[in-house]
């Protein structure tokens, strides 16, 4: 009996191995996030706000901080001292993901465009709510495009994989 393999019949190709570590990390906070900031004992300043185009979480007060790249809990630490920055005697804040930025869905799917995320995402997951995969779709692995470290950095993965905040999927159609 002989086996024989036969090189590039396989269209599968690892992203890079800076892809996945992003998956096991905190949340890190880009435009498109809305964010609910809780100022204790300050109901004025209590609420919801968009991190723009920029990057920048804009609040009352304090005025714009930048908040791209910055983990909840380090955007929460910057906002604690700029109110403590001769604004409020002793803040305490709070910083959590009221709403992620949306994943986007694109390729041989019936709706594709942006989709709302939910974490614990697959890509399976996510083409579902983009209506499924179209009659004669690649329905095992998908190019995936995510920012990695301020590096925008495309794999193929398998359908099981996770996606997080801002992932753009393609779904191939079969040659």
């Amino acid at each position: 009996m002989s086996l024989t393999v036969l090189s590039g019949c396989s269209t599968y190709a690892p992203p890079a191995p800076a892809f996945h570590p992003q998956l096991t990390g905190e949340h890190y906070v880009d435009s498109g996030d809305m964010l609910r900031v809780t100022v204790y004992g300050e109901n004025d300043l209590s609420s919801q706000y968009a991190v723009d185009q920029a990057g920048y979480l804009s609040l009352p007060l304090i005025g714009e901080v930048p908040a791209r790249g910055r983990t909840t809990h380090q955007l929460r630490q910057a906002i604690t001292a700029r109110f403590a920055d001769g604004f409020l005697l002793h803040p305490d804040v709070a910083v959590e993901v009221a709403e992620y930025r949306p994943i986007f869905v694109m390729g041989a799917v019936q709706n594709a465009g942006s989709h709302a995320f939910m974490p614990g995402m697959t890509v399976q997951n996510s083409v579902a709510i983009a209506g499924g995969f179209q009659s004669g779709a690649d329905q095992r692995t998908v190019d995936l495009t995510r920012q990695v470290n301020g590096q925008v950095m495309t794999g193929r993965v398998l359908i099981t994989d996770p996606v997080i905040p801002g992932d753009t999927i393609v779904v191939r159609p079969l040659f």
